[in-house]
This record gives structure tokens, sequence and C-alpha cells, in this order.
């Protein structure tokens, strides 16, 4: 009896982690969470934690491998670039979208986001690994 009794509570605590990891079931409403992928460093810890480390590696990324172009920055080219990108189901990077600015500070951070690394994991949905949309701004200002 008391061993039946530690399996239904290990099998009870498991389902309830299961549904806050992947989703939920409230009224017969299927709720799926969209769990983001995990960049090289960062797999340790909860969900949030994750997350939290991926947009502190993102933005460490993007900071370390900024380059204003130098022809650019000569013709004093200024302005906003975002690029629109997902990362696969394999965890690498493909850019869908470059919009603002000029044809080198396009070229420029698109290049930046193209040398994002490999994901440990993808994203994933409903335990499944899935495309992750994603969008990043640059702003190149000159100072001049």
């Amino acid at each position: 009896m008391k061993n039946l009794l530690i399996a239904v509570c290990i099998l009870f605590s498991t389902t309830i982690f299961a549904q806050e990891e992947w989703g939920d079931v409230n009224k017969n409403e299927v709720t799926l969470k969209e769990i983001g992928p995990v960049w090289p460093g960062c797999e340790k810890g909860n969900v949030a934690e994750r997350d939290n480390c991926f947009n502190q590696k993102l933005t460490a990324h993007i900071s370390k491998n900024f380059k204003y172009p130098a022809d650019a920055y000569k013709r004093n080219e200024q302005g906003k670039v975002t690029v629109e990108f997902v990362i696969n189901e394999k965890g690498l990077v493909e850019v869908t979208k470059v919009t603002g600015g000029t044809k080198s500070l396009q070229e420029e951070a698109k290049r930046n986001i193209m040398a994002i690394p490999k994901m440990v994991k993808p994203g994933m949905m409903a335990g499944k690994p899935r495309k992750i949309k994603m969008a990043v701004p640059f702003n190149f200002k000159t100072g001049k």
C-alpha cells in the first residue's frame, strides 16, 4: 500500500510539472506553451531561467559582433535596421527579412545575426521541435 501511495505521488507530481512546461488544460481548452530555443551554456534551470539566459547571450553576441561598416560610417549612413529570423527545428538561424537603413547597414545586421551559434535545443511546442520567430532591431548612429 505504501509503495502504491508513493507511485501515485510521483505520477501526480510529474504530471503537474509537465503541464507547467508544455501547456495546460482548463475547462476543455488546451493551451500549449511555446518553449524557446536553448543557447549553448543555458541548459540548466527552468524555462524562465533558460529564456533569460538566452536573452542575455543574444544581447552579448550582438554587442560583441557589432561592427559599423567603415564605408557607411564615412558616408554618415544612419538608421534603424530590423532583422527578422527564425531558429529552425535544427537550432540553426534562418534570416527571413531585413528592413530599414541602407543596403550596407542591412548586410551588417544580417551578418551579425547569421553568426549566432547553433542552439543546443531548438524551440518546442507540445514536445515537438518547431521554428521560433524572432526580430532584432539595430540602431546605427555615427554620432557626427
